[in-house]
């Protein structure tokens, strides 16, 4: 019998100016960058660790921590890529995954499209597995005012 398992996760990265902001792999601004370790592409983020979350092991931080000379400005693609190995290997196959980016600027709906077709083929999934959806904060606390973006992401594998 096969078990289905999920996980979820959350991630939050300060935005501050500067050459790019990365958003599933994709560049959605030229103008903000994720204060981060590595790229700070929060959406890849969450869903490492609600894809790593789903097979019961150990979360980003303890595979890839910013003590980690190796991670500095590493690209989430490539840090994906490595998860996907890690499931391929323990026998999993991603069912879907869902994700909410939040954030004021940039709108995330310009770059739907973009982002679940360069998640696809990053996880050799269709692309009709992956949903990512945009919402604002309404102004309120530091995503709201801008200072920040932040991903929730549920993986079922």
């Amino acid at each position: 019998m096969m078990k289905i398992r999920s996980g979820v996760c959350y991630d939050i990265h300060r935005l501050v100016p500067g050459d790019g902001l990365m958003l599933g792999g994709v560049r959605v601004s030229r103008s903000l960058r994720a204060e981060a370790h590595s790229d700070g592409d929060v959406l890849i983020h969450a869903l490492i660790d609600a894809l790593l979350g789903a097979r019961g092991g150990p979360d980003i931080g303890e595979l890839f921590p910013d003590s980690d000379p190796g991670c500095k400005g590493i690209a989430g693609a490539d840090l994906l890529r490595r998860v996907k190995a890690l499931l391929d290997e323990g026998g999993f196959e991603i069912m879907n995954l869902d994700c909410v980016v939040v954030a004021e600027e940039p709108k995330i709906s310009p770059f739907k499209e973009q982002i679940t077709r360069r998640l696809a083929s990053i996880l050799a999934i269709p692309q009709g597995d992956i949903n990512v959806k945009g919402k604002t904060k309404e102004k309120l606390d530091a995503v709201g005012r801008g200072e920040a973006i932040e991903c929730f992401s549920i993986a079922m594998i």
